[in-house]
């Protein structure tokens, strides 16, 4: 057994680490955070409501479908190369209004070539947008429009993907 003033050596021991540590680390930023979770569900309705999410967590897009268009071919090489540029500046533009959630190309050899998914609500405005695409209005894409349902958690795919990609188009 412990005589007392071992223990009472130990115990200011333990008190005096505690306390010198205390004031050697400095203390973490506390953050405030709300909880907007439904009680006992786990589900964020503030984020949910944010996201356009129905009760399933998801949402109607418009996704296009782009594929090799009918002068691709026919352009030059300094053409295409411009029109690329043009091309991705005008998806940037769209991403950043908010119009455009996930757009990207595929990389088999195919004449499809690429998608985007759009968050409006009709066939009508992803048309629109679509043909504010100089490589659509050049001839080189065309595209095929589908209304499609997904998870409005891809609503948040934008301002994930500036935080990760190293470099911007």
């Amino acid at each position: 057994m412990i005589k007392r003033k071992t223990f009472i050596k130990i115990y200011l021991f333990v008190a005096i680490a505690s306390v010198s540590y205390s004031c050697l680390v400095p203390e973490k930023k506390r953050v405030v955070q709300i909880d907007t979770t439904e009680a006992g569900s786990g589900i964020d309705s503030l984020l949910a409501m944010q996201l356009g999410a129905d009760d399933y967590g998801m949402k109607t897009y418009v996704l296009a479908l782009l594929k090799q268009g009918p002068r691709r071919l026919m352009i030059d090489s300094v053409t295409a190369t411009n029109l690329q540029k043009a091309h991705m500046a005008n998806i940037t533009r769209l991403a950043d209004e908010g119009k455009l959630v996930a757009a990207g190309p595929f990389t088999d050899n195919t004449d499809l070539k690429g998608i985007y998914v759009f968050d409006v609500k009709t066939i009508e405005e992803a048309q629109k947008l679509c043909e504010t695409d100089p490589a659509i209005k050049a001839g080189s894409l065309i595209m095929e429009l589908h209304p499609w349902y997904g998870s409005a958690a891809m609503m948040q795919i934008p301002a994930i993907h500036y935080k990760i990609a190293k470099k911007q188009p």
